[in-house]
């Protein structure tokens, strides 16, 4: 099967592989001519390992399959490991866990394309959900150990791979039921930890119906809450701060499908006080017919600017669903403006397209996966979008 493009402006497709009919992409990840796809869990596959050493032709390496009732849609790589989460899937369902792997996997990549698995983490309860490790000596994630309601922010010491340990827990009081808190947030609201992205001693943390929780990480072992801000968006995922413009440039994941879904928009923060971050509005919605699909219509994740791969603090690239990739220059906060955009055609056996997360390479090329059967996607940037990414190059 290959796929096509819907719709573009400055971004035009290279290639396009199915991941061998297990196209339920989520995570990606590239590390040299080596990517990572993490799966969503419908397809029962884990992990996918591709060759793209020449980008026009991804080549499929190897794919494992993920653990009976878990799934391992996240994969973290720097300084030669590799993470994955294991969570129980599906993880909605409340009741009994039944047997599943919870924790998180490290591999070594002394060979690239032949991961060997060197630890694990157990969390006990439902497992890890997304993961946050940049090299050095801690591994930032959400999970729902035994005890708790819902997802909290743990970091683990990764000082020795092979032998990771807890270093801290943060959670909203009243998620730890085991010991008898109770929930003080409004009745069918969610509190819940996605995961935190790190500027110096400072955490960023979505915290679904809470919207941002800002934590000082200076001590690992006893972190604290400092900062707060909320905006009446819900389901808030990623958080990504600018640190030479003192802005965060905050998603609201879309979890309902459409037609005409509960909004979710894309927002800025200012955080030149992490303690005292100020709300400043939302980036454009996407112009088109989205909002009248079916599935789901609204923004997922960001490109995080992580070490070694392209790091801009003016261009924000973004997947939004049905509405594809979305590329935003905030050139003048006040006036942030979308600048290219690239849609899919639907696979087969979906009603739409399902753009799920992105990866923006240190060359410029954007790795793309759909959420349902989509597959992966590789972009480039048209001549005009790529002069504006070398100057707005952090």
């Amino acid at each position: 099967m290959s796929l096509g493009t819907a719709a573009a402006k400055g971004l035009r497709l290279l290639a396009h592989h199915d991941l061998a009919g297990s196209g339920d992409g989520m995570q990606v990840m590239r590390e040299g001519d080596a990517i990572y796809v993490g799966h969503s869990g419908t397809s029962r596959m884990g992990t996918s390992i591709l060759d793209v050493s020449d980008p026009l032709r991804p080549r499929l390496v190897d794919q494992w399959a993920a653990p009976d009732n878990t799934h391992t849609h996240k994969v973290q790589v720097a300084g030669g490991l590799l993470l994955v989460n294991h969570e129980r899937f599906p993880y909605r369902p409340t009741g009994p866990l039944g047997p599943h792997s919870a924790g998180l996997a490290v591999y070594d990549l002394t060979d690239p394309f032949a991961p060997e698995q060197i630890a694990f983490w157990e969390s006990g309860g439902k497992g890890v959900h997304r993961i946050v490790w940049e090299g050095g000596r801690y591994a930032h994630m959400s999970a729902v150990p035994d005890g708790f309601r819902d997802r909290i922010w743990v970091a683990v010491d990764l000082s020795d791979p092979a032998r990771p340990v807890e270093a801290g827990r943060w959670w909203w009081p009243g998620q730890w039921e085991a010991g008898g808190e109770q929930p003080d947030w409004p009745e069918g609201r969610r509190y819940a930890a996605h995961h935190a992205l790190v500027s110096g001693d400072v955490a960023y943390l979505g915290f679904d119906d809470a919207n941002l929780v800002v934590l000082d990480v200076s001590d690992m072992a006893a972190p604290k809450m400092i900062g707060r801000c909320r905006w009446g968006g819900g389901a808030t995922h990623t958080c990504l701060p600018l640190p030479g413009r003192d802005l965060l440039v905050v998603t609201d994941e879309q979890q309902h499908d459409g037609p005409r879904a509960p909004e979710r928009r894309i927002h800025l923060v200012d955080v030149a006080d992490p303690a005292e971050p100020s709300y400043l509005g939302a980036l454009p919605h996407p112009d088109g017919p989205y909002d009248d699909l079916p599935m789901r219509f609204g923004p997922h994740n960001l490109h995080e600017n992580r070490q070694g791969s392209y790091r801009s603090e003016r261009l924000v690239f973004a997947t939004y669903f049905n509405a594809g990739v979305r590329v935003y220059d905030l050139e003048d906060p006040g006036d942030p403006r979308e600048v290219a955009h690239w849609v899919s055609e639907t696979p087969p056996g979906q009603r739409a397209p399902q753009a799920n997360d992105l990866f923006v390479d240190d060359g410029g090329l954007i790795w793309v996966t759909d959420r349902t059967h989509g597959g992966l996607f590789v972009l480039e940037p048209e001549p005009e979008l790529a002069a504006l990414m070398e100057e707005a190059r952090a």
